[in-house]
């Protein structure tokens, strides 16, 4: 018998991620063929695999922007070197594209492990890239410069995480920064590519005057610097507020919070930010996905430690859902706004022409059943579709 070439998705009720109603999507190739109100007509029918979703929710595949495909931590000494993330540690949060980085440790993780890695995944059904260079300066690349990284290298879109106002950080100078952003830049218009500088945040005191120096100094667009993490301290977020309002796509990371922290959760940054009015469209949410959580000590010793989970995406999502928010409000941080940033065409919309990454919501607003690039990952909650080496795959 011939296996089904197609797949007809029935009665979505579909968030592009803005609201359609109940829609069909014909699925073929990996992309979306069809999304519209009639039912589409396909001969012959044996070559159709048809699914009725019964009124559904259907969003697209989450993007999580800033994950370690490799691994992170390292803060602790070799032992606390974080393994590498499955595929199933994305696809069962709902996540169908991850954009990889290097942090603290780019000497034992290098960038050329970085592109193995988001090569790896692609090949097993996600869809991956990854940012050249890490923490510390000289820049980790692979061709021995920004610029060479981004235009030779398919899936190297941009510089990241450059660590600044961190303890753990190379000290770097403003000058400093501003060339390897223009070596993003120069390389992002010659390739198409995202072309921006991703910028781990510590807690120093310096926060963002760099980029607000940079804004102010140079001729390079707000849209080049990217800072991350930028929901780990209460005024750093004030910030960072500020420089949405002057176009920077700011990043908050997806990480845990303790009651009476300085720091706001990622549910509850994205509510101080809509209610301040700032832009809707310049902010993006990822999870340190892979990489060591670390608590620091006054002598900036490791004292504590969690590791980055891609599935707080969608954990928060059901969040903001359960206080009374609506899904066309709280989708585009997930989806269209991280796809417009990191230029990953095809990505974060369900539109014809688009990649096939859907994702069904459940009664209880998590995923149910994954898609990503027309293969189905996920079904009932269970994956359906493992890494190479994952247990039971």
């Amino acid at each position: 018998m011939t296996a089904p070439t197609l797949e007809l998705l029935l009665n979505a009720e579909l968030y592009t991620p803005d609201p359609m109603g109940v829609c069909h999507l014909l699925i073929g190739g990996g992309r979306l063929l069809y999304v519209g109100t009639e039912r589409p007509s396909v001969t012959p029918s044996s070559l159709v695999a048809v699914t009725d979703l019964a009124g559904a929710r259907v969003i697209p595949g989450l993007i999580d922007g800033h994950v370690h495909l490799t691994g992170g931590g390292g803060e602790a000494g070799p032992a606390s070197r974080v393994p590498a993330p499955p595929l199933t540690a994305y696809t069962l949060g709902g996540v169908t594209s991850a954009v990889g980085v290097l942090g603290t440790d780019d000497v034992v993780r290098t960038t050329a492990s970085l592109v193995a890695a988001a090569r790896s995944l692609t090949a097993e059904g996600l869809s991956a890239w990854c940012h050249t260079g890490g923490y510390h300066l000289p820049l980790a690349t692979l061709t021995g410069s920004v610029r060479g990284d981004i235009v030779h290298v398919d899936c190297i879109i941009g510089v990241g995480e450059l660590a600044i106002s961190d303890h753990r950080s190379s000290q770097p100078t403003f000058d400093e920064i501003v060339r390897i952003a223009g070596d993003a830049h120069v390389a992002g218009l010659m390739t198409g590519k995202a072309g921006i500088l991703h910028l781990h945040v510590g807690d120093g005191p310096r926060g963002l005057e760099c980029i607000r120096r940079a804004l102010a100094e140079t001729e390079l667009p707000a849209r080049v610097f990217q800072p991350t993490h930028v929901n780990r301290r209460r005024s750093l977020f004030d910030e960072a507020v500020a420089l949405a309002r002057e176009g920077v796509p700011v990043d908050i990371t997806d990480f845990p919070v303790d009651d009476g922290e300085d720091a706001w959760c990622a549910a509850d940054a994205l509510e101080r930010y809509w209610e301040r009015g700032a832009p809707a469209g310049k902010v993006t949410v990822s999870t340190d996905g892979g990489g060591c959580l670390p608590v620091f000590d006054n002598d900036r010793n490791v004292i504590a430690m969690d590791v980055g989970d891609s599935r707080a995406l969608s954990r928060t999502i059901a969040t903001l859902l359960a206080r009374g928010h609506a899904l066309e409000t709280v989708l585009p941080p997930f989806t269209r706004n991280v796809a417009e940033a990191l230029r990953l065409h095809g990505k974060g919309r369900l539109v014809v022409g688009a990649d096939a990454d859907v994702v069904v919501l459940g009664s209880n607003h998590l995923p149910l059943h994954v898609m990503a690039r027309g293969a189905w990952m996920v079904r009932n909650s269970a994956p359906v579709r493992r890494g190479t080496f994952e247990v039971g795959a």
